[in-house]
């Protein structure tokens, strides 16, 4: 592990809290509760290694299609998690941001986020990002929206839309792009996370399921992550060289 090479922004899609409780002929709520047991460690195992960003996709825009009975579960344990954890986030200088539809989630769940948002804002170790009722199409569709409001009002004008201005109308306009995304369970698709933000992200897709992905694995894939020659369209003798 080179700690100069260490990613500034890992962001994981946590998939396979379902299967890995159907594996074990357990209930599916069992899956996704023994599945914040990996978001504690990975978040530790984050604020350890000193990266500054952490973004989980805890809950898409298309988890509503889900049972009921599975969403209150999911309320419900996020609820928990926010209560449980929040000593540790105070203590470990951990920020918590959302990003997301958050108004579509039940008020209680709001409230006891913003809260936790406000009493960790001062946190300066690690800000870890939840994306919540997330939808990558949708954040895009908001931010088109939110400039075409200011080209309106006549604030700025349609030539100054740039990559810049699209990425300052995102959800978290301060957050860098991930430099690694994970995805755990094996699936090889991004299921319309970060969508403008992955353009030059590193990919690792890890067959364990979230459930099992603790800090062994977690490791594995920063050290896969450091193995990489991040080219950014130039070529790997322009970079040797420093060009």
């Amino acid at each position: 592990m080179d700690p100069l090479k260490l990613p500034r922004h890992v962001a994981i899609i946590m998939d396979g809290n379902g299967r890995w409780a159907k594996k074990k002929t357990m209930n599916r709520i069992r899956g996704h509760e023994e599945g914040t047991k990996s978001v504690r460690e990975i978040v530790r195992t984050t604020r350890e290694l000193g990266i500054p960003w952490l973004t989980l996709y805890a809950f898409s825009e298309e988890n509503w299609k889900r049972p009921r009975y599975e969403i209150e579960a999911l309320m419900r344990i996020l609820k928990r998690f926010l209560k449980g954890e929040l000593a540790e986030m105070l203590e470990n200088g951990i920020r918590l941001r959302a990003i997301g539809s958050i108004h579509k989630l039940p008020k209680d769940v709001r409230d006891l986020l913003q809260k936790t948002i406000e009493k960790t804002a001062a946190g300066k170790n690690l800000v870890l990002t939840l994306a919540l009722s997330y939808g990558g199409r949708q954040e895009l569709t908001d931010a088109m929206k939110k400039i075409g409001r200011r080209i309106k009002s006549g604030e700025i004008g349609v030539e100054q839309i740039d990559e810049q201005l699209i990425s300052d109308s995102l959800y978290e306009s301060g957050m860098p792009d991930p430099d690694l995304l994970i995805r755990t369970s094996g699936e090889n698709r991004v299921s319309n996370f970060l969508l403008w933000q992955i353009a030059y992200t590193e990919f690792y897709v890890t067959p364990t399921q979230w459930p099992d992905f603790r800090k062994g694995e977690y490791l594995k894939a920063i050290e896969d992550y450091q193995g990489r020659e991040r080219r950014f369209g130039a070529t790997g003798e322009q970079l040797a060289a420093g060009q």
